[in-house]
C-alpha cells in the first residue's frame, strides 16, 4: 500500500486533468483517497484491474497544426507511477553513464553538453549499443 500511497501523492501533486472516465483528483479526495487506494490495491491483487482508454485532446502548435495528446485516467496514472517507482531503480542500475533519454535528473541539454565535450576531445564516431 505504501507504493500506491506514494504514487497517489505524486499524481495528486501534479494537479492533472481528468481522463476518459471524467474522474478528477478532487473526486478521489472527496471519495476518500485511502478507501480509493485500498480498492485499487485489491483490483491489482485480484488481477481485475484493467487499463482504460486515454482521452484524446489536441494541443495547438505554433505552426497552426495540432499535436495529439493522450490523457490517462487518474487511476491509470497512479498505477503507472507505482510501477515506475518499482522498475526505475532496477533499470537505472543497468544504464550506461552516458545514457540520457527518459532518465531521472538527466536532460537533453546535459546530453548535448556531453556530446560537445567528446567532440572537443576529437571523438567523431558514434556507437549505438
Amino acid at each position: 500500500m505504501d507504493i500506491l500511497e506514494e504514487a497517489w501523492k505524486n499524481v495528486a501533486a501534479n494537479h492533472g486533468t481528468a481522463g476518459i472516465d471524467g474522474q478528477t483528483i478532487d473526486d478521489i479526495k472527496a471519495y476518500g483517497a485511502d478507501r480509493y487506494l485500498r480498492e485499487l490495491q485489491q483490483e491489482l491483487m485480484d488481477e481485475t484491474y484493467t487499463v482504460s482508454d486515454v482521452r484524446r485532446v489536441y494541443i495547438p502548435k505554433p505552426d497552426g497544426k495540432e499535436r495529439p495528446l493522450g490523457i490517462p485516467t487518474v487511476k491509470d496514472r497512479i498505477v503507472q507511477q507505482a510501477v515506475k517507482s518499482i522498475i526505475e531503480p532496477i533499470y537505472e542500475a543497468d544504464f550506461q553513464e552516458f545514457s540520457y533519454a527518459y532518465r531521472p535528473n538527466r536532460s537533453a541539454k546535459q546530453a548535448s553538453e556531453e556530446i560537445r565535450k567528446y567532440l572537443n576531445y576529437g571523438c567523431t564516431n558514434v556507437i549505438d549499443l
